[in-house]
């Protein structure tokens, strides 16, 4: 067995971490809180908005050379997408769903080949698709923001 495969990788510390050790725990407590009071549909907005942050992360690793940190953020956005992916209701959702599924994939693959190519036109491909996709979801009138589906 390989010694680097046992090593874990380095510790990263950001300056605010270090000017303020509490800091990391307050914005994950205001998340917390944001996700709590959310809608359905800002819950959407949300997972969008980290994967778009994502994949600008991904890109700025990129353009550093900072491969560790660019395959950190591509699997984040990946997995963020995944989880929009997993919300989706092919049933009911009829065409749309099944297109925005196929669209996700497709989205999916292209960060996998982003990642193993140090791909940023891959990247700012996903980054745009993502940017279409919310501009739709943006754009529903706010009255069906707070609309539950019905349960099985």
């Amino acid at each position: 067995m390989r010694q680097a495969a046992l090593r874990s990788p380095p510790l990263r510390v950001t300056r605010t971490a270090m000017a303020n050790p509490y800091a990391a725990q307050y914005a994950s407590i205001d998340l917390h809180a944001r996700i709590e009071d959310a809608s359905p549909h800002r819950l959407i907005q949300m997972l969008m908005e980290g994967a778009q942050q994502r994949l600008a992360q991904a890109h700025g690793a990129i353009e550093r050379g900072d491969p560790v940190v660019k395959g950190e953020q591509i699997g984040r956005a990946i997995a963020i997408i995944g989880g929009l992916q997993g919300s989706l209701d092919i049933e009911r959702g009829g065409e749309l769903a099944a297109n925005l599924d196929e669209l996700y994939s497709y989205m999916q693959r292209r960060l996998l080949e982003a990642n193993r190519d140090s791909s940023i036109a891959a990247i700012e491909e996903v980054a745009n698709l993502l940017r279409e996709v919310k501009t739709a979801w943006d754009a529903i009138p706010v009255d069906y923001h707070h609309i539950q589906p019905p349960t099985p």
